[in-house]
């Protein structure tokens, strides 16, 4: 009996340590949130390399602004390992799109070709 115990608390401990696949819009808006918080941690963690890196051009641009910030997430497309996120801030006047990839078995969201265009 104490044995199950043991063994049954560990596994609880295990299951609950492990993160949880987040969904492309709620990747989505994550990384807005964290942009505009210049939460650039968490930023970095759902973006890949090159989307981080062009998010952070962008953000040096963005004045601060002490509003919240309120997402809406208009859209979504997944077509295998791609998906696009159409999306709107309190802060944007027109709604931006997201491309995001799955790499490493989590959406991040990435850059999009000079000439790549979404479902959208």
């Amino acid at each position: 009996m104490k044995r199950i115990f043991i063994f049954s608390v560990v596994l609880l401990f295990i299951s609950c340590s492990q993160n949880k696949d987040l969904s492309p819009a709620d990747t989505a808006r994550m990384v807005l949130k964290s942009f505009y918080e210049k939460d650039n941690s968490t930023m970095k963690k759902h973006t890949t390399t090159d989307g981080y890196i062009g998010l952070l051009m962008i953000q040096d641009m963005v004045p601060e602004n002490n509003k919240e910030v309120t997402v809406e997430i208009l859209d979504e497309n997944v077509d295998g390992e791609t998906a696009w996120v159409k999306y709107n801030t309190s802060f944007d006047e027109k709604p931006g799109v997201f491309k995001l990839i799955k790499e490493n078995a989590q959406w991040k969201v990435s850059s999009k070709g000079p000439r790549e265009r979404g479902p959208f």
